[in-house]
């Protein structure tokens, strides 16, 4: 695996952490992975659709 070092406002990692608290998820790593699964997941499905496409760059 490789490290990446990325910046996430406060309000989202306190949010995360409350799904690690509890136990969704075991770490912080493993679920902003998942999160990022899911969105590959997504954009691999319906590559091409419009309606209902989740703007992933909004904050």
């Amino acid at each position: 695996m490789e490290r990446v070092t990325l910046r996430i406002p406060k309000q989202q990692i306190e949010e995360v952490e409350q799904l690690v608290d509890a136990g969704e998820f075991p770490n912080r790593s493993e679920a902003i992975r998942s999160a990022v699964r899911e969105m590959i997941n997504e954009q691999r499905e319906a590559p091409n659709e419009q309606s209902g496409k989740r703007n992933w760059a909004k904050v």
